[in-house]
């Protein structure tokens, strides 16, 4: 029986830690890497508390951030030979990543520690911080 692991990736540094190293332990585990990227769309405010959302993604946006995915964020899974597959998201990351995980009955969700936004000097970025509070599942920082 094979497990699956879920992996967030974004292009930080963290996440590709977190992808070399499900590359390393997926083919011991016998298991399949589901590594996902969450595409949130940013609103901003606005003075009188009212928010404007930023168009969404065209077509042609999707498919470079798709072909970077697949090309450069899980290179090191293809360079293993590790079984994966690759799923572009729309949604909050921790959120998108936790409804993947229960989607694929993960038997374990890996993370880098820190994305690519946020405060440097916070321990976990906000993605990693959610996921240690809500996610169901085992779950690598």
């Amino acid at each position: 029986m094979s497990s699956r692991i879920v992996v967030a990736v974004d292009g930080s540094d963290s996440a590709h830690r977190a992808v070399e190293w499900c590359a390393r332990i997926a083919p011991v585990l016998d298991a399949e890497v589901v590594a996902v990227h969450a595409i949130e769309e940013p609103a901003y405010p606005l003075p009188a508390m009212a928010y404007v959302a930023v168009p969404p993604l065209t077509e042609e946006a999707r498919d470079e951030i798709r072909r970077t995915l697949e090309e450069e964020w899980c290179k090191p899974l293809a360079d293993a030979g590790a079984r994966y597959r690759s799923l572009l998201v729309d949604g909050p990351p921790a959120s998108t990543i936790i409804h993947v995980a229960d989607e694929e009955e993960a038997d374990l969700v890996v993370t880098g520690r820190r994305g690519r936004g946020g405060f440097t000097e916070l321990l976990l970025g906000s993605t990693s911080h959610q996921l240690a509070h809500h996610v169901g599942r085992p779950l690598v920082i």
